[in-house]
C-alpha cells in the first residue's frame, strides 16, 4: 500500500472518528440538559403536584438517574461501542458495585419501604435510629431530620426501615402523662385536687376526654401521683412545661411537701 493510500485511509478514519466524537459530545450535552428540563417539567406537572412531597422527591431522583444512564448509553453507542457490549459491561459493573455498596443498596430498599408503607412523611416529628426531630427530606439513601436544637441529622434509610419508628405527628391528639410526688403526711385528696386545678387552668387542655389525677405508686419516701390530660399534638410541650411550673408553685402555696430521698438509721448499743 502506498503512502498516499495510507494517508487517505487515516484521514477517512480520523474524519469518521471526529464526526462520531462531536456527535457523542452533542448527544451527551444536549441529552443531559434535556433530561434536566424534562425532570423539572415533570416535577411541576399536575400529577406530581398531587403527590406527597417525599414520594415526589423520590420519583424525581429515580427518573433523573434513569435518564442520565440512557444518555450515557446513547453516547457510548454513538462512539461505536456495541450496545450489547456496553450493557454487558454495565451489568458486570453493577454486580461489582452492588457487592461493594451493599449498605447503599439496602438504603435504597429501605427508602422504597418507607415510601410504600409511609410510616412518616416530610414535616412529621419522629423518633427513629436513636434520634428525634422533624423530617426535612427523604431521598434515595437517607432521611434528613432537623432536631429541636437546630441540628441536621442524616439517617440511613436501611437502618430506619428496620428499626422502631415513633411518629408523634400522625394523631391529632396526644396525652400528657406526668408524675408528681408528695410526702406521706399530706392529705391525698388535697394533693389530687391541687394538681387537677392546675390542669384545668391550662386553656390548651381538652375537657373531653376528661383529665385524670390518681395515686400511681407508694415510693420509698413519697406518694406518687399520675396526671393525665389530653391536648392537641401541637400544644403538648407547652402544656407539659406549664404544668411543671404551675404544680410546683401550687404545692408551695398549699404547703404540700415534695420530699427528698431519706433513710432512717438505727444505732444499736451493746
Amino acid at each position: 500500500m502506498t503512502i498516499e493510500a495510507i494517508l487517505a485511509t487515516l484521514g477517512t478514519t480520523a474524519t469518521s472518528f471526529a464526526i462520531k466524537l462531536v456527535s457523542a459530545v452533542l448527544i451527551l450535552v444536549v441529552g443531559l440538559k434535556l433530561s434536566g428540563r424534562l425532570v423539572k417539567k415533570l416535577s411541576k406537572s399536575r400529577g406530581f403536584q398531587k403527590m406527597d412531597d417525599s414520594v415526589e422527591r423520590f420519583l424525581v431522583s429515580a427518573i433523573k438517574i434513569m435518564l442520565y444512564v440512557l444518555v450515557i448509553i446513547c453516547t457510548a453507542t454513538t462512539l461505536g461501542i456495541p450496545a450489547s457490549s456496553f450493557i454487558t459491561i454495565l451489568a458486570s459493573a453493577g454486580v461489582a458495585i452492588g457487592l461493594a455498596l451493599q449498605g447503599s443498596l439496602s438504603n435504597i430498599a429501605g427508602s422504597i419501604m418507607i415510601l410504600f408503607f409511609r410510616p412518616y412523611k416530610i414535616g412529621d416529628y419522629v423518633e427513629c435510629s436513636g434520634v428525634s426531630g422533624t423530617v426535612e427530606d427523604i431521598n434515595l439513601f437517607y432521611t434528613v431530620i432537623a432536631t429541636p436544637d437546630n441540628k441536621t441529622i442524616t439517617c440511613p434509610n436501611g437502618a430506619v426501615s428496620n428499626g422502631v419508628i415513633t411518629n408523634y405527628s400522625t394523631k391529632d391528639l396526644r396525652r400528657v402523662d406526668m408524675t408528681f410526688s408528695a410526702s406521706y403526711g399530706m392529705d391525698s385528696e388535697k394533693v389530687k385536687s391541687v394538681i387537677l386545678a392546675c390542669v384545668n387552668e391550662q386553656a390548651a387542655v381538652l375537657h373531653e376526654p376528661e383529665p385524670f389525677v390518681g395515686i400511681t405508686a407508694h415510693g420509698a419516701s413519697s406518694v406518687d401521683y399520675v396526671c393525665r390530660a389530653w391536648v392537641k399534638s401541637a400544644d403538648y410541650w407547652g402544656v407539659y412545661f406549664a404544668l411543671m411550673q404551675s404544680v410546683k408553685e401550687a404545692f408551695n402555696k398549699n404547703g404540700i411537701e415534695i420530699p427528698f430521698p431519706q433513710m432512717d438509721v438505727h444505732v444499736k448499743k451493746d
